[in-house]
């Protein structure tokens, strides 16, 4: 009996590499006017594994916040999204950025203004571009908004994880967060552009 347990055992562990289902890591990232809110709501997605507050699409190497700040060194604050796309599509995540916050506005994001706070999604291939496209056209077609989308689509380059205390902000200092993100005005707008969606 004990010979028979110990040759199930090792069966069990020699064919279970071969049976596990390994999930298709994927990174997706964002730029949606202040990273503490896209952080926040990227992580209530389904098969979304981390979010990363950073900066991207600069050309000044290890850029701290206060260099952002100024918006002189030509990053955008964004997010870095890690998620197992047999639970969720970078599509469904396109459209759940919609939902994040205003794609009209080329120039910042609700109280935030500057070059560094403006909409963007930075592509790793073309089938991310085509996908980006096939949405914004949806959403021409929708007519839900009367100004033009002013997102920019552009190619990924290095991004640089924004310092620690940024990190999860909504958590943290979840006071603090809760009250900027309503005098922001991001809430209203996604309730009257999307209700409940």
């Amino acid at each position: 009996m004990r010979i028979f347990r110990s040759f199930i055992c090792l069966l069990f562990l020699t064919i279970l590499p071969f049976t596990q289902s390994y999930a298709a890591t994927q990174t997706a990232y964002f730029a949606g006017g202040c990273f503490w809110c896209t952080e926040a709501d990227f992580e209530k997605i389904s098969g979304v594994q981390d979010v990363i507050s950073g900066y991207m699409g600069g050309h000044v190497p290890n850029p701290t916040y206060e260099a952002i700040s100024t918006g002189q060194t030509g990053h955008r604050e964004t997010v870095k999204v890690v998620y197992d796309d047999e639970l969720v599509t970078f599509s469904e995540l396109v459209e759940a950025f919609w939902r994040m916050h205003d794609p009209t506005d080329a120039g910042g994001s609700f109280v935030d203004r500057g070059f560094q706070y403006s909409s963007a999604i930075f592509t790793n291939n073309k089938a991310e571009i085509a996908i980006i496209e096939t949405s914004i056209n949806m959403l021409i077609e929708q007519k839900k908004y009367q100004k033009p989308i002013a997102t920019v689509i552009a190619p990924a380059s290095t991004f640089y994880a924004a310092e620690g205390y940024h990190q999860d902000y909504y958590k943290k200092e979840a006071y603090r967060y809760k009250y900027y993100r309503f005098r922001s005005g991001r809430d209203a707008h996604i309730l009257e552009y999307w209700g409940n969606e």
